[in-house]
């Protein structure tokens, strides 16, 4: 989904929080990937929150190259690996959160 898919969806659903994944292609080292996953993450975490919704809702983590969607290497499938995913976490009935 796109980020406006998802903002919106936040927006809305006031009773669920998210986990913000950021992830890389393999190139560059460990230190540098995890870095670049944390900017990952960070940049798509302020966009929602320049959206409406609370800081306090999202949680970052960053995978570096570790959880890779395509394992082939060519630039087709190191651009899907470099990416942000959104986890859905709810809170359970009655916790009032």
């Amino acid at each position: 989904p796109t980020l406006k898919v998802v903002s919106d969806w936040l927006v809305k659903n006031k009773s669920s929080n998210m986990l913000l994944e950021g992830h890389c292609d393999e190139r560059g080292t460990n230190e540098y990937n995890l870095a670049l996953g944390e900017r990952r993450a960070k940049s798509t975490r302020d966009y929602l929150i320049s959206s409406g919704v609370g800081k306090d809702r999202l949680e970052l983590i960053s995978f570096g190259e570790e959880k890779p969607l395509c394992k082939e290497q060519n630039e087709e499938c190191w651009q899907k690996n470099r990416r942000a995913q959104f986890i859905i976490k709810t809170s359970p009935a009655g916790s009032g959160k």
